[in-house]
This record gives C-alpha cells, structure tokens and sequence, in this order.
C-alpha cells in the first residue's frame, strides 16, 4: 500500500540476496538455467478450430491467480484461472535449495512488500488454447492449458526471478526478463523451448517488440531494491539502459542511455531507469516513465534525443521519503491509444490515472485510483485500462472524456493486463 515504510524490508531483500549470493561458494549450490521441459499433451491443442472470444487477462501477482474479464465496455469477470497449480513442488524444491531459498525470501521482502510474487506477466496464444505466465518468486516461464487448467511447459530462466514479457506480433514468441541474471530469453509460445537470448544492462524489465516483431526493445532499469534513492546516491543503482536486439539473430544493433540524452535536455536530475514505455502508432516517437519521477519522457526514436519531457501533479498526502515508493516507481503505468493522441498515466504512488492530450501533454481530470499500477488499451480502443493494486480491481478510464466508465473487482494485487482471446464459451478451466 502506499504510504508502507519500505525502507527496512528494502534492506531485508538486500541483506538476503547477498546471502544468497555468499552461498554459491557452498558446493552443489550453484544455480543453474535448464531447458523448458517437453510440452504435455494439451486437452485443447488437438481440438478443431473453435470461435474465439476477446478477452483481457488480469495477473493477481500476490493470489497466484488471473482473472479473466471482457475487453471492452462494462467490464466484468469470465472466469480465473490458478496460475501456480504445481506450488508444492516447486516450493520444495526453493526449500532444499539455500540459493534459491535466500532469493526466493529476497523477493518477498523486497519487490513482494511482503508478499511471494505470484505472477508477473502472462499472454495468451492466438487459437486461444493456453496462457503463456511468468512467476517471478518460482523464477520461470509456464504454459497452461485453459480447458484444463494443467501445465503444457515450463521454463527455467536463468538467474533467480522472472519478470516482464512481450509477445511477438504473430503471437509464435515470448521475450522474457531474467531479472537476476541481465539476460531475456525468447521462447516458442507452442513448445517453451529458447530461441535464443541476449545480455541487457543491470535488472531487464520491460520488453518491447517493434518494426513487426523485427526488434527488441529492454529496458533495464538497475537495482530497485535498496534503500539507496537519494539523489546523490543514483550510482548505486548499476547500468541502465535500453537494449535493441535483431529479433532473429539476437544480436545488439543498439544501446541507448537515456543518461547522455537527459542530460542533454536539461534534465540531469531524472534517473536514467526507463520503466513502462509506449511507442506511438507509427513508432516515430517513444514515451516513458524513469524511476522517481511523477511524469513521462517524449524520445524521438530517429533523432535520438529527448524533445518532452511531461511533469504530472503530485498528490499531497504521498510522502517526499523515496524509500516508500515501490520499487523506485513514482508512476508506474503507460499507454497510448490506438490513433495515438492520447496518453493514459497510472500515477501508482500519487493514487490516480490521467489521460493526456498528446498534442499539448495537457493532462485531463485526475482520477482517485488505489496504487495503480499498470495501463493498457481496451479491445476496442475507446479506453484505458488501469490495474488499482491496492484497491484489488480493474478500471477502464475514456480515453476522450478521461472519466472512470467501468470497474470490476479482481484478485489480489493485480498488476499486468493483457489482451487475449478464449475458446467463445470459456468460463474458465474444467478440472473434472
């Protein structure tokens, strides 16, 4: 919740990753990436081509669930699906391990505020057969069948935490931040297994596929996870920068540090952290959030260089002590619409959303939400979707009026929403 004093589960997740570090020294430690296990045979796979529905996915990251709820208009619940079936084996294999378990423990006192981290990201396959889900404190990638609600693939990733993902235009990849090990991998949506990967700078959040799935944006945004925010103390948080790969040989074909750009601008006191980013429709332009900060960046992509950069309201009765903000993110949350003349702002800390004329970066009425947390475009476009984490709802914002038109309750601490589609009479996963 905002306003939770963070400083001192901030230096817990600090104290026990290095732990964990510390006990790679110990033999028969070391943490090791493995392949994705052969896929299971899946009770929708082998079915005929059905009548898909549009849906969006909600990832409760705290519940170990997601809600699945309509894409457009009044918002309502469809169906959930329990996204961690296998938790007994996996937490008896954390617990017999002291590696795993000092980073396991690392994440729930740190970026869990308390929590075990449940579900990051998630994307469904485009015939509607599965959801594909990263599960930050199992540190992997899985695959569920939704007719059955049972396990396709699963896939280690390197390192000790999972995080972002982004789906390939034709819905065939999935590109997945390994936050401890600087590295994404991409998989076969259909078979979970690697592709290839690449190196990102310190902790790869988000991923971005752009030019029709020929390139991948990563933003690394350095470590987040210390009680180290002041200004002066910026150093601290390790290389941050964004990675731009071929997204079929994986090769670099570019880095760019907001650092040089920022100071270039004007702007030496924002943090170089790219967060949440948007690319406009014709993706000319970049908008993104950066840690600490109550506003947005306007990059010109073919330029290289910051042209914009937008403050936002703060909200009185959040605290100026950085250590309370979550993660090192003031605002955490971008999305533009579909003719991409507006912008919609998940303030999390500042508890409200805004949509924002992209024209004159005029913000429109600032609408109460509890720590939102993400922002996302409804199916037909008209709205925007804001996931309220502490408020444990989902709430469509439109984009022309910037007044609240829709809210359904969710589970607990929703964070990502995703579109997707499901079988036409999905309710959810049939266990039998």
């Amino acid at each position: 919740m905002p306003g939770t004093p963070a400083g001192r589960p901030r230096r817990l997740w600090q104290l026990a990753a290095t732990a964990a570090v510390l006990t790679l020294a110990l033999p028969g430690t070391a943490g090791t990436a493995h392949a994705g296990a052969a896929p299971a045979a899946s009770a929708a796979s082998t079915a005929s081509a059905a009548p898909l529905r549009e849906v969006m996915f909600v990832g409760n990251n705290w519940d170990g669930t997601a809600d699945v709820i309509t894409s457009r208009g009044e918002l309502s619940r469809i169906g959930r699906i329990n996204v961690i079936p296998d938790k007994d084996q996996r937490l008896a294999e954390i617990y017999l391990n002291p590696v795993k378990l000092g980073y396991f423990l690392g994440v729930r006192l740190g970026p869990g505020e308390g929590h075990d981290q449940f579900v990051d990201d998630m994307y469904a396959t485009p015939d509607g057969t599965a959801v594909v889900v990263s599960r930050p404190s199992f540190a992997d990638v899985v695959s569920l069948d939704l007719a059955t609600g049972r396990i396709n693939w699963r896939f280690p990733v390197a390192g000790y935490r999972s995080d972002h993902m982004a789906l390939s235009p034709d819905g065939t990849r999935v590109a997945v931040s390994a936050s401890t090990a600087n590295t994404v991998h991409v998989l076969d949506v259909a078979t979970g297994r690697q592709l290839g990967s690449f190196a990102t700078g310190d902790k790869p959040h988000e991923n971005l596929f752009t030019d029709g799935g020929k390139q991948i944006w990563n933003m690394s945004i350095g470590d987040v996870t210390t009680a180290l925010d002041a200004p002066w103390l910026d150093w601290t948080k390790g290389d941050r920068h964004i990675t731009v790969v071929d997204a079929a040989t994986f090769r670099t074909v570019r880095t760019i540090d907001m650092r040089q750009r920022l100071d270039a601008f004007g702007r030496a006191d924002l943090s170089n952290a790219v967060r949440p980013a948007a690319f406009s429709p014709d993706g000319s332009a970049l908008y993104f959030q950066v840690s600490f900060f109550n506003g947005f960046i306007e990059y010109d992509v073919a330029g290289d260089r910051v042209t914009r950069v937008k403050t936002l309201p703060k909200n009185p009765a959040t605290s100026e002590d950085r250590t309370t903000w979550v993660n090192d993110s003031r605002h955490h949350g971008l999305a533009i619409s579909p003719a991409g003349d507006r912008l919609c702002v998940a303030g999390t800390m500042d508890d409200y959303a805004t949509v924002v004329d992209r024209a004159t970066l005029q913000e429109g009425p600032l609408v109460p939400a509890v720590k939102p947390y993400w922002a996302t475009v409804s199916g037909d476009g008209a709205s925007c979707i804001i996931s309220e984490s502490g408020a444990d709802r989902v709430t469509a914002i439109d984009f022309a009026t910037g007044r609240v038109t829709s809210s359904v309750p969710v589970g607990d601490h929703p964070q990502r929403v995703r579109l997707g589609h499901v079988p036409a009479d999905w309710t959810g996963p049939q266990t039998g």
